[in-house]
């Protein structure tokens, strides 16, 4: 059923193009009611406006807390016009039906996200009135048309033109869906703050709002629909928030993950580093004065599963990077083996118009490579508060986030052997590492290179024997980093067999003595460092 709009009430806090919205709906003859300053601007426009309060026959109050709360308002809204009880009331009680109502809500999480914020500014910044309006006119869709966003005002404006003044109830349906939707996103980002302010690590209950970014090819695999969504005040540099350049196909979700795993491994160093990713766990990741270098061993750490993988870098792509990533294979690849060479993605914080001409020129199995723009990594922007969510059939389990890194006051040196100055730097790859890699993990570096890695076995054995493969002869002399402890020394006779010079490890395991000793007698130096890493 399409509905004429004769009487619509405006009421915005983001007045962009609202008073062309207004002109356009006065111009079809539809009376305006209006509030504060959205009044304001519409009759400095030239529009002919009722207030509120000629409405209500109350004036607005309490610093603008209370101007629509009023059964005049309401009942406005909510009234059914095919019940002729409701239209009895509305009649006795001289209440006018609104046709339509254009909200948008008091800027709390802009108000929050200001460093000088108190809590008494947030407080103020909480919409009452508007979500009340918007629910109230989104439950009465048959007869309501409830806009929220300046994005729709043309959809609306359209629609009458093309139907003598009228919305049709399919539109009316779509954007009471969407109301109800920023009223929920709205009312989760007070809660969010306000179990903060409280100090309230997992409160009795959560919504987390997200906002939809866009449509996936499809989630892990082809008959699994997916799409990517975003916290809408998260600034932190990351996938989420980087710009996915001339994205001519869409990204997949698998994609995401991997990019996602790549660039958080990247975050962790501030010197130039370079990191390939296969399946959510680096096959390469190297650490240089030149990222160009750094690129150059990171991916000759394993050609074979580069092959299609996620490159991520924490320095900008110049022209001479993009032809060194871009001629891999040729330069590097063939010669240890590998196939062929193609990379999904390539992430970093920026690319010169030159490069991005180079790996367009010069893409790789006929497949145009995707580019990912995050901007210059900032550690002050990391987001602490936010939740690590995993699912789990009818529920979520919810942690912090894991930003420990290399502690260097929290590290003890158990055994006879201290390792170099070297060494240690070589330890502190390898730990930052196995945080970025499924457990049970055991990771192999020598020389800021990460050489091999055993990823994701259901025992530290398998994991152990699996890098020192990868590795080969390289292994000998490299530093060696497991995610947990060792409970028994078996891990360290075999770390001793491959040539391995120095450990790193949590420590903690009731046999930690029995492992020191193997170490000792091994000549291998052993860093404990008193936290763990699994990632499951």
């Amino acid at each position: 059923m399409d509905v004429k709009i004769k009487t619509a009430l405006i009421s915005v806090s983001n007045k962009k193009n609202v008073v062309e919205f207004a002109k356009e709906l006065a111009s079809m003859g539809v009376k305006i009611i209006s509030t504060g300053g959205t009044a304001k601007a519409m009759a400095e426009a030239g529009l002919e406006v009722v207030s509120v309060d000629s409405v209500t026959g109350f004036p607005e109050m309490m610093n603008g807390r209370v101007k629509t709360l009023h059964p005049k308002i309401h009942g406005g809204l909510l009234g059914l016009r095919d019940n002729a009880e409701h239209l009895e009331a509305m009649k006795t009680h001289e209440i006018e039906p609104i046709d339509l109502v254009c909200i948008n809500l008091y800027p709390f999480e802009q108000t929050i996200a200001k460093p000088d914020c108190d809590f008494a500014e947030a407080i103020e910044n909480i919409d009452i009135g508007g979500p009340s309006m918007v629910r109230s006119a989104a439950k009465n869709q048959k007869f309501v048309t409830v806009v929220t966003s300046p994005c729709q005002y043309k959809r609306i404006i359209s629609e009458m033109k093309a139907s003598d003044g009228a919305v049709s109830q399919a539109t009316r349906d779509d954007l009471a869906r969407i109301a109800f939707g920023l009223t929920a996103s709205y009312d989760s980002a007070i809660s969010k703050y306000l179990n903060k302010t409280a100090g309230v690590e997992f409160p009795e209950k959560i919504s987390i709002a997200l906002k939809k970014d866009r449509v996936l090819r499809y989630g892990e695999n082809p008959h699994q629909s997916g799409a990517l969504y975003k916290l809408p005040t998260n600034d932190e540099v990351s996938i989420s928030n980087a710009n996915i350049m001339e994205d001519e196909t869409q990204i997949s979700f698998n994609n995401l993950l991997d990019v996602n795993a790549a660039f958080e491994l990247v975050k962790e160093f501030d010197s130039p580093v370079a990191v390939v990713v296969k399946h959510l766990n680096p096959c390469g990741c190297s650490v240089d004065s030149d990222i160009h270098k750094a690129y150059q061993m990171a991916y000759e750490g394993d050609v074979v599963s580069a092959f299609g993988g996620i490159i991520a870098l924490n320095r900008k792509v110049d022209k001479k990077l993009a032809t060194t990533i871009m001629e891999s294979y040729a330069r590097f690849g063939k010669a240890k083996g590998a196939s062929g060479f193609f990379a999904e993605v390539i992430i970093a914080p920026g690319f010169d118009a030159d490069a991005v001409e180079t790996i367009r020129t010069l893409k790789v199995w006929g497949k145009r490579v995707r580019l990912m723009e995050t901007g210059e990594i900032e550690r002050k922007k990391i987001d602490c508060g936010e939740f690590d969510v995993r699912c789990v059939i009818g529920g979520l389990l919810l942690q912090k986030r894991d930003l420990i890194g290399w502690e260097p006051d929290c590290l003890t040196f158990p055994t006879k052997l201290k390792p170099t100055p070297e060494q240690l730097e070589d330890l502190k790859m390898a730990w930052i590492c196995t945080k970025h890699v499924k457990s049970n993990t055991i990771t192999l570096v020598k020389n800021s290179r990460l050489l091999g890695v055993g990823a994701g076995q259901m025992n530290r054995i398998e994991s152990g024997l699996i890098a020192f493969k990868n590795a080969g002869e390289e292994a000998k002399g490299s530093a060696m980093g497991s995610d947990a402890f060792f409970p028994f020394p078996d891990n360290v006779e075999n770390a001793a067999k491959a040539g391995i010079a120095c450990i790193v490890q949590p420590g903690g395991s009731k046999k930690d003595d029995e492992v020191i000793a193997a170490a000792d007698k091994l000549g291998i130096a052993m860093v404990f460092t008193g936290k763990r890493h699994f990632k499951h």
